[in-house]
């Protein structure tokens, strides 16, 4: 899942006409991508009625656990009645947990270990992660012989556990069996046996349906943990390629399941949840309908006004798109996984790909809804790939950007467009980018990421409608675009590129100040050079700094809250930078706030999950 930060969705729909806080109830918003349970829950328990379309049926699942939630007490009897099984005179919970089993290297009582860590390519664990219940040893170990002798005997016997996998996802004759195998080859032998026995386990229990669902959610997120993707140490919040690093986690799969109470035990009040077509209560709630847009569109237009869209971009992610197609025919069978069997077979997401299918939804959007409906998306782990790709789709199918707002590329993006017309396409050249880029490093006062003025260089090249040409394909169009801010960079002698790289992305990017005032033909405005002013990390500083003098005991979120509305109209107040239909927001003060955080120590500061399967617990401890 996308990690995205609580609060943003909910503080948007309160300033909107139709909504809740205007006294308007059982307005309808509609998400198109199914990609977010929280961004929709969090919406539902604003009061509003939420159409999601979702053809994955894991995100499907996982959306309506988190809005109907089985009570703990459930989740605790799940694990419990499973670990009760028999298998062979012992219980299932010892025999699986026994699989984890190592020596404290320091008391030598045998213990489970957290994880086993391993080099790709090789048949055994070269270190382990423990922390001892006995002696309080803990942290990472070299692995023992006996650690590894107990992988090679589980992995003796692989290959039987390996086929039922298979089965349970598509048929010895089926033409996508191949697919399916070599997406299972990213569990190791020890994982993979923990999850096939649990699973054949669940078919056999006799639960109450609440109970086999608690089970089924805590199932679902020892699926996601037990592959090899999850690179050690970790390199990013969650793996996208469908590759296995050379150094990777093997997690105990045990303890992945004990993790899952607390997560889901934490997931927020229970919000109304209906099957399309059945019918949810004005004061809010989710309709879910199992199928793409394009399915849905005639009857949404006949039956529902739907008053805004909202929704997180999907962003390329092999890895959770093709293991999904694997967990649904592990929990549901070979039918949930037919509708899904596309993310089996394809291999390669590039950037092309996404531009191509987000131009798709985005064009049978506008054509369900009527001009001038708002469309607010969330754009998660950002970078100007991606960012070109959602902003070139939705302009070309008639979409017009009306704000944006950036903070770091940790961050993700918030985008507001509105429907329209589909705009007549103009040629541009790399004027009106070195333009843009050039007004708002000056706004700025201090260089940029690339990430931020490559965004500035988007917003002026939409503004020209010039994102886009009908002759070419979403593949050449990403290339012009790209050729177009490197010559645009390279060639003016005004910008300034801190880098130990040649790569634009790399590094930050700044106005020359031996170029002095610009008064060129290609910018006859007057624009200050970037050390005339306070920069803005000085304003919001000073900001920062002033509100602690005069709130001591404030909170970090309370701090954010009075910084933000402070700066919008730094960026866009620049003579020059036409921002009339796309104000820009510059956010990056967070690293500001972190150290003023830490310097006037301010309480409560908030993080976000980095894995499907962690808890709050275990969070608050990263």
């Amino acid at each position: 899942m996308p990690p995205l930060e609580e609060g943003v969705i909910s503080a948007w729909l309160s300033h909107q006409p139709f909504g809740a806080a205007q006294g308007v109830t059982g307005s309808w918003l509609l998400d198109p991508f199914g990609f977010s349970p929280r961004l929709v829950l969090e919406a539902a328990r604003s009061g509003y009625r939420v159409l999601v379309t979702a053809n994955n049926p894991v995100t499907r699942f996982l959306l309506e656990i988190f809005a109907n939630p089985p009570p703990e007490s459930e989740f605790i009897a799940a694990l419990a009645d499973l670990g009760a099984v028999k298998k062979g005179e012992e219980r299932l919970a010892g025999h699986l947990q026994s699989l984890y089993f190592t020596t404290c290297e320091k008391c030598n009582q045998q213990i489970q270990a957290q994880a086993f860590l391993w080099h790709k390519g090789e048949d055994t664990p070269y270190a382990r992660i423990y922390e001892c219940p006995q002696c309080g040893d803990s942290g990472e170990h070299s692995a023992t012989e006996e650690d590894k002798e107990h992988a090679k005997r589980i992995a003796a016997t692989d290959g039987l556990h390996r086929s039922r996998a298979f089965e349970r996802v598509v048929s010895l004759k089926d033409e996508d069996r191949n697919y399916a195998e070599e997406a299972i080859q990213h569990y190791l032998p020890r994982p993979l046996y923990v999850l096939t026995t649990v699973i054949n386990r669940l078919d056999s229990l006799t639960l109450s349906p609440e109970r086999k669902r608690a089970l089924m959610a805590l199932i679902l997120l020892a699926c996601d943990a037990g592959n090899t993707l999850w690179a050690h140490p970790s390199e990013r919040p969650r793996p996208k390629q469908l590759s296995t690093p050379n150094q990777f986690r093997e997690h105990n799969v045990w303890m992945m399941l004990e993790r899952g109470v607390g997560l889901f035990a934490a997931s927020g009040s229970p919000v109304p949840f209906e099957a399309w077509p059945k019918r949810i209560p004005e004061s809010g709630g989710i309709c879910i309908y199992e199928g793409r847009l394009k399915q849905l569109a005639d009857e949404v237009k006949k039956e529902i006004p739907i008053a805004a869209v909202i929704g997180s971009v999907p962003r390329p992610n092999q890895a959770f798109w093709t293991l999904s197609a694997l967990w649904a025919g592990w929990l549901w069978g070979k039918d949930a996984v037919e509708p899904y069997k596309v993310a089996l077979r394809r291999r390669r997401y590039d950037w092309a790909w996404s531009a191509t299918a987000l131009h798709a939804i985005f064009s049978h959007l506008n054509g369900l809804l009527a001009d001038g409906v708002p469309m607010f998306c969330l754009i998660p782990e950002p970078e100007p790939a991606f960012i070109t790709s959602a902003f070139t789709a939705a302009h070309t199918a008639g979409f017009k950007l009306e704000s944006v707002a950036l903070r770091t590329e940790h961050d993700a993006v918030q985008v507001i467009w509105k429907t329209a017309q589909k705009p007549k396409p103009a040629n541009t050249d790399a004027d009106v980018l070195q333009k843009s880029i050039y007004e708002y490093l000056c706004a700025r006062g201090e260089p940029a990421s690339y990430l931020h003025i490559h965004t500035a260089g988007l917003i002026a090249l939409e503004e020209a409608n010039a994102l886009k040409q009908p002759e070419l394909e979403f593949d050449e169009t990403l290339r012009k675009i790209h050729g177009l801010f490197s010559s645009a960079l390279k060639d003016d002698e005004r910008f300034m590129h801190y880098s130990t790289g040649e790569n634009l992305e790399t590094g930050m990017w700044g106005v020359n100040m031996k170029m002095g005032l610009d008064t060129s033909e290609k910018n006859t405005r007057s624009t200050r050079p970037a050390d005339s002013e306070e920069s803005l990390s000085d304003l919001a500083e000073m900001a920062v700094v002033t509100y602690l003098q005069k709130n001591p005991n404030a909170i970090f979120l309370e701090v954010e809250e009075d910084l933000y509305p402070r700066f919008p109209g730094l960026i866009d107040s620049v003579q020059g930078v036409d921002l009339r239909s796309a104000e820009f927001v510059c956010r990056e003060e967070w690293c500001k706030l972190e150290a003023a955080r830490r310097r006037y120590r301010i309480r409560a500061a908030r993080r976000l999950e980095n894995y499907l399967w962690a808890d709050r617990k275990n969070r608050e401890k990263t």
